[in-house]
């Protein structure tokens, strides 16, 4: 009986039907997803959130990108779980190290050239002179009260993970 029972089951998943397999299922974005093993199917954004994450990630890259992992572990699936937690974000992506943005390259990329206004390729530069700032004086009532400004600059040390792939080990 049993060699029946599976010779049915070949027979229906050749032709396509047969139930749907655990994690085909589409999952519901929003605050209930607390883990990563939660992302079991393809993350399904309401209609009206905004974030990049939302409109970038399709079942496509869903698909190529789901298992996928950087070159210190950091899986797409960490990339991408805060942003389908909090529905609210801007983004809702971040990289684990440098390397997710090669990793992950077909989710990043829309990202960076939509955010940043650069396509893939495109060389950054930097002018650090000061002189050539266009920033116009503060209004009188608002520059009464600056007191002190802050200016914070981070750098990761290559091929260490960025502060989201940083784990214990």
């Amino acid at each position: 009986m049993y060699d029946g029972v599976k010779a049915m089951i070949d027979a229906e998943n050749e032709l396509g039907g047969g139930a749907a397999q655990a994690g085909d299922a589409d999952v519901q974005t929003g605050p209930h997803l607390k883990k990563i093993e939660d992302l079991t199917g393809f993350p399904v954004f309401d209609k009206d959130v905004k974030s990049l994450l939302s409109k970038n990630l399709t079942r496509e890259v869903w698909a190529e990108l789901k298992d996928a992992k950087d070159k210190h572990g950091f899986t797409f699936k960490e990339a991408i779980l805060s942003g389908c937690q909090n529905v609210d974000s801007g983004i809702g992506v971040y990289a684990g190290s440098q390397d997710s943005y090669t990793a992950f390259a077909a989710m990043f990329d829309p990202i960076i050239e939509q955010y940043h206004g650069h396509k893939k390729g495109e060389k950054h530069t930097s002018d650090m002179d000061h002189t050539k700032l266009k920033c116009p004086p503060f209004p009188e009532e608002d520059a009464k009260m600056i007191v002190s400004t802050r200016i914070r600059v981070g750098r990761n040390l290559a091929e260490f993970p960025l502060a989201p792939g940083v784990t214990k080990d």
